[in-house]
């Protein structure tokens, strides 16, 4: 082979040890392995994540949990960003937890789902009052499970975004505790708020994606000191074609692009 990927399934596994680590054990972990995982391999990545422990997974439609489950992975699935009509059905056949994104998609849910907030990064989630979901909530009877947003600059320090989130995230979460509703799940932190310790963003589950892999992002501004250290599990390699001595000032590439400073 002229060039190939190889992924250590060993590393990924550090990985996650890393996080249940830094996390401790009061919080879930649930890692992401959405998009064939990072193009690390969904199925073999999934296995190594069961294998330590891990008892929920994240996926961005029903299709890749489908797949999933017919890989042998038993672990609970959360499908973050599909609820289409022509796929519900197989929530139900495939032991899938839909994440819903609309109290109009509260009707049709049939399975335990967990409801998104849009707390302020203007993509998928309601923005609804809390007063208006907890009313379409109790109106249907399939079980609010879970709790959940996404954060939308978790890693610069420089802004209040995080922050305005998390009280608004807050603030529509004491609004249906009020109105006597208690998601078992509560979930808002990827990879960024577990690695810099933003406690107050974890509740009682954490959903690592890139830190799975080996990647943490560099924060900006007056960050915390960095508490989680992992490696990339993958390796990119390929065959040496030519070895070759040139001179000092030898131009190299098209366009000359890079010249020798040595001979080298």
């Amino acid at each position: 082979m002229r060039s190939w990927v190889e992924v250590s399934l060993g590393q990924i596994r550090a990985n996650y040890r890393a996080v249940r680590k830094v996390v401790g054990s009061e919080d879930e972990v649930m890692a992401v392995v959405k998009a064939d995982a990072y193009r690390h391999g969904a199925p073999e990545v999934s296995r190594a994540l069961e294998a330590e422990g891990a008892t929920w997974l994240a996926v961005s439609n029903v299709e890749e949990g489908v797949y999933l489950r017919r890989q042998g992975v038993r672990a609970r699935i959360l499908v973050m960003a599909d609820f289409l009509p022509e796929e519900r059905a197989g929530l139900e056949e495939f032991d899938l937890t839909p994440v819903i994104h609309s109290l109009d998609d509260l009707p049709a849910a049939r399975v335990p789902y967990h409801l998104k907030i849009d707390s302020g990064m203007g993509r998928l989630g309601t923005r609804a009052s809390a007063e208006e979901i907890a009313r379409a909530v109790q109106a249907v009877p399939a079980n609010l499970e879970g709790l959940m947003t996404h954060f939308a600059s978790s890693g610069n320090y420089e802004s209040r975004q995080t922050d305005d989130q998390l009280v608004h995230f807050e603030g529509v979460l004491s609004g249906l505790r009020a109105a006597g509703l208690t998601p078992h799940y509560i979930h808002a932190s990827g990879t960024i708020p577990v690695a810099y310790g933003r406690k107050a963003a974890w509740w009682n589950l954490v959903r690592p994606g890139h830190a799975i892999y080996g990647y943490v992002s560099p924060a900006r501004g007056s960050a915390p000191r960095r508490q989680l250290a992992v490696k990339p599990a993958l390796s990119w390699k390929a065959t040496v074609l030519a070895v070759k001595d040139v001179e000092a000032g030898s131009l190299i590439g098209y366009g000359g692009i890079h010249r020798a400073t040595r001979p080298m």
